[in-house]
């Protein structure tokens, strides 16, 4: 895991009551809820299938890679485009916040004490005046929606 030594600039949202934060060069765009089409057999933490200006994007719901429950109906969900080698995936998340310049002195790494399956997919925190700001690793979060697909066949 790489530390964070320069000031570091991370696109904020939520999911659940938690706030989290990617890098923000690792974001494509931020858009609002578009409609989803399901995969048949997918992996319960990818929502499926977005049309996004022509190109199809694959859309991993956060709350369900965290273990949060549903969000409520009347919740809009954004989402969150990350650019990836292998094309663009979408993180379904609650709320988009802004961009914030984090200070790496106020980075931590997550407690021993964090249970899965959230350690796997969290950085770190920062500690800020009046909250804590989540680093995820999106790549984590990505590679694990993947797993879950691939256990999923292999037992059936």
């Amino acid at each position: 895991m790489k530390m964070l030594s320069e000031p570091h600039h991370l696109c904020t949202f939520t999911a659940g009551p938690y706030w989290f934060g990617v890098a923000v060069d690792s974001v494509q765009e931020v858009v609002r809820h578009h409609a989803i089409t399901r995969i048949p057999l997918s992996s319960p933490m990818v929502s499926g299938l977005m049309n996004l200006r022509g190109q199809i994007v694959m859309v991993i719901d956060l709350r369900r890679c965290l273990g949060l429950p549903e969000a409520s109906a009347d919740v809009r969900p954004m989402n969150v485009v990350l650019r990836r080698q292998e094309g663009p995936i979408s993180l379904l998340v609650d709320t988009i916040g802004d961009v914030r310049q984090v200070d790496p002195d106020l980075f931590e790494l997550p407690p021993d004490t964090l249970r899965e399956p959230a350690r796997a997919l969290i950085q770190g925190v920062y500690k800020l005046s009046n909250r804590l700001l989540i680093v995820l690793n999106a790549d984590r979060v990505i590679a694990t929606a993947a797993a879950e697909r691939n256990m999923e066949e292999r037992t059936s």
